[in-house]
């Protein structure tokens, strides 16, 4: 699955671990899912959905 994550976070110039910290994962997982190596599971996915004001499917794309 593909995603915008980097470009969204880069716009609110965060560090991968900065968004992590305000998600509640570590940095580690905040890399594998820019890099399309995890699928983050649904209760994550709307925790980005509404950090970053937008739909699951505008973030995520198959």
């Amino acid at each position: 699955m593909e995603n915008i994550i980097k470009n969204l976070r880069g716009d609110n110039g965060w560090t991968q671990g900065e968004l992590g910290e305000q998600l509640g994962v570590s940095r580690q997982t905040i890399n594998a899912i820019e890099k399309g190596k995890y699928d983050p599971s649904l209760p994550l996915a709307f925790k980005l959905s509404k950090l970053f004001g937008m739909p699951i499917e505008q973030i995520f794309t198959d």
